[in-house]
């Protein structure tokens, strides 16, 4: 579905060209989730948006979507292996949120 278009490549492009912010020091609101939290969190919520937005998705279509969400969530993983149990700082949090927002374009336009 968007695993193998080359939106989702550049994604990872965006994704690579930012990893400085998971790199640095940055300012930590209390109670900040760790990095791999939010991402589940967040990427969940959308999941959720486009199943709402989209009633008339098939079982098979939304099991579609999930399996290839939790291929994202993996490739992150992957990628963010030294920083998913720090705290999340107030810039990767809007970089994450920007991100899952991006893939949430990803699903909607191949929908």
């Amino acid at each position: 579905m968007v695993l193998d278009k080359q939106g989702y490549d550049e994604l990872v492009m965006y994704l690579t060209h930012n990893l400085t912010l998971f790199e640095k020091p940055g300012e930590i609101e209390p109670g900040a989730p760790r990095v791999m939290e939010l991402i589940e969190d967040v990427i969940a919520e959308y999941v959720i948006k486009i199943c709402e937005q989209n009633t008339e998705l098939s079982t098979e279509q939304r099991s579609l979507i999930v399996r290839e969400v939790d291929g994202i969530v993996y490739d992150l993983q992957e990628v963010l292996s030294s920083v998913t149990e720090q705290k999340v700082t107030k810039e990767q949090r809007e970089f994450i949120e920007e991100f899952a927002g991006l893939v949430k374009n990803l699903f909607d336009a191949a929908i």
